[in-house]
């Protein structure tokens, strides 16, 4: 039997569209020999308008569930992920060729390594690219490198929590994404940095969707009162998992 990687897409009727371009190109990846990826399509809410667009593909699950945004739609897909691992892919973003099988190459060389992230390219409205000015080098992230980058450069990582790819009890154990209105991929990513090592792939690994719809465009996303809250939290999980001095693998 085939070992699984399994990628975890939140998806609502505004953005169900861009499953196309998403599923293009998850189906043009080549993973290592005795790998197959699934695909786990979980609807923020019930409505008619995501299942059309939602491929006829046996490597594809589609689920339903009350809304409570993609963060809580991201942790109930994890009762169908039945796989060693987890990635990351949003409605609106598209994988880069090559991106699964180079996650795999480090989570499976390395058992002390809890994730994985690589460079991202904002792919824009026009179709151009824009890339990122603070991307680190290749290698390991050290334990707490996340939240000191972050908390100098106003909430902003050095690594992009969109393109992560994650050891499925690791991820359980931190208890999925945030319950927060945004941000929630942030605050599982701190998460991560304050119990176990990732790792920084050099290669581009994603395409980020910039469009009016998605939600780090809408007003409420730049709510000052709002986002110094989402921040407070996010880093008071962080320095409180930091605090307790559980580590992944256990007994480091």
């Amino acid at each position: 039997m085939s070992r699984r990687i399994i990628v975890v897409t939140p998806v609502h009727a505004p953005s169900a569209h861009f499953l196309g371009d998403a599923y293009k190109s998850l189906a043009e990846q080549e993973l290592p020999d005795g790998w197959e990826w699934r695909w786990i399509i979980q609807e923020d809410g019930t409505t008619d308008e995501v299942a059309p667009h939602v491929p006829d593909d046996p490597r594809v699950t589609f689920r339903q569930g009350r809304p409570g945004g993609p963060g809580i739609a991201r942790t109930i897909a994890l009762a169908h992920a039945n796989g060693e691992y987890v990635k990351v892919l949003d409605v609106d973003d598209q994988l880069m060729p090559g991106a699964l099988a180079r996650d795999l190459t480090v989570l499976e060389g390395d058992p002390e390594i809890g994730w994985v992230t690589s460079r991202v390219l904002d792919l824009l409205p026009d179709g151009s690219t824009a890339g990122f000015d603070s991307d680190p080098e290749r290698g390991p992230i050290e334990r707490g490198a996340v939240l000191e980058h972050w908390k100098a450069h106003d909430y902003r990582a050095q690594v992009h929590p969109a393109s992560l790819c994650i050891r499925r009890d690791l991820l359980l154990a931190l208890g999925g994404w945030m319950a927060l209105p945004a941000s929630e991929d942030t605050g599982l990513l701190l998460a991560l940095n304050a119990v176990s090592r990732g790792w920084f792939i050099r290669d581009y690994g994603l395409l980020y969707r910039k469009w009016p719809g998605q939600m780090t465009s809408q007003t409420a996303h730049t709510d000052a009162v709002e986002r110094e809250a989402r921040m407070a939290v996010v880093e008071a999980r962080a320095r409180a998992l930091d605090s307790f001095e559980w580590r992944y693998p256990t007994g480091h």
